[in-house]
């Protein structure tokens, strides 16, 4: 890493539009997070407005769009900034259907378990969290003490399960053994809404499993 193009870091972009599934459409506000620095970048949910994560790339090199699943709301956009810069397209193969929904036709690179994405001189490994979706995944970067969790893990509980290709006791296992054993000061950056911290969340497990959903 050249001393010009500065340490790793994560913004946040908020982008608007539609979320269909199961023939229903929802208004919905999403987190697309860019890491890395003033060199080299990587979008993760490239969702709803190309134009403006374009404009949050700002001319910087991006390496890859990294899809944490599959619904629409988090991948409309993939193609677009895909086409406009070169980058690679990375979603895990269980989600595939989901995609092909939205880009028929366009094959992502598949993303895996234990996967190592390495941007700015940091690493983010890839967590296979399924349960708000068969392919769900979260990107844990322990030198930046963060997880961006798409829809498995949100402020005040899990992802929504209650749609076609969900399950709720997957997304409680996928949380329970993969998400709270990260240490409780790792901020937990989330696909809508405000972030939180894996300590935050922790003590809440037994209420969400009496709630059920």
């Amino acid at each position: 890493m050249s001393p010009s193009s500065g340490a790793p870091r994560i913004d946040r972009l908020v982008t608007s539009g539609v979320f269909s599934l199961d023939g229903q459409d929802f208004d919905v506000d999403n987190n697309v997070w860019l890491v890395g620095n003033d060199a080299e970048v990587i979008v993760v949910d490239a969702a709803h407005d190309p134009e403006a994560i374009l404009a949050a790339v700002a001319g910087r090199r991006l390496t890859a769009i990294v899809c944490t699943h599959g619904h629409n709301d988090h991948i409309n956009a993939a193609g677009t900034v895909a086409d406009a810069t070169g980058a690679p397209i990375w979603l895990h193969p269980d989600d595939r259907m989901l995609w092909d929904g939205v880009h028929a036709g366009r094959a992502p690179r598949e993303l895996a378990d234990g996967q190592e994405i390495t941007i700015a001189g940091t690493s983010l490994s890839v967590l296979r969290t399924p349960g708000h979706s068969p392919g769900s995944v979260c990107l844990h970067a322990p030198e930046l003490e963060v997880v961006l969790t798409g829809d498995t893990l949100f402020c005040g509980g899990p992802g929504a399960t209650g749609r076609s290709f969900s399950s709720f006791p997957t997304i409680i296992q996928s949380i329970r053994g993969r998400l709270l054993p990260l240490p409780p000061q790792a901020r937990v950056l989330t696909g809508h809404g405000d972030e939180t911290s894996i300590g935050g969340e922790a003590g809440d497990l037994a209420a969400w499993i009496a709630r059920g959903h």
